[in-house]
């Protein structure tokens, strides 16, 4: 496969089937080649190494529109499954620690929380050390 080539649906583990870049309308690029592994940029702007071995389907995902189509009204979206978003500041101090209060009260602590009362924002989700690391050779950009 020539360098600079677009693709989708890459496998990271051998055998185990494509699980990046297959979302509507993805597409990761080819950047290098060198021994037994590749260099792919992501769609987040990613760049890691993956096995030579791996699979991976020439081209873009199609359906690139899909996110711009307007659903028109609430029922549309409730067709396809999705939920209701409630703000946490309207629910009860029982349902959510932003909740409660009287009136139009502020959250009330000095960071926004999850429902579970983990910190909403700035809080580093990934594992530290983790395996993959020393294959990520640029983390994905803040957009």
């Amino acid at each position: 496969m020539p360098l600079g080539t677009a693709i989708h649906n890459i496998e990271i583990t051998l055998g185990k089937g494509g699980q990046l870049a297959r979302a509507a309308g993805a597409v990761a690029k080819l950047i290098a080649k060198e021994g037994k592994s590749a260099t792919l940029k992501l769609p987040s702007g990613e760049v890691r190494l993956i096995s030579k071995n791996c699979s991976a389907t020439v081209g873009q995902v199609g359906n690139v529109g899909v996110n711009q189509k307007s659903l028109g009204r609430a029922g549309s979206k409730c067709w396809l499954g999705k939920r209701p978003v409630v703000r946490g500041v309207v629910m009860n101090p029982v349902d959510h620690p932003h909740g409660g209060g009287e009136g139009r009260a502020p959250i009330g602590r000095k960071k926004p929380a999850t429902p579970w009362g983990y910190p909403a924002l700035g809080r580093r989700s990934r594992k530290r050390n983790k395996y993959s690391d020393n294959l990520i050779l640029r983390r994905r950009s803040k957009k």
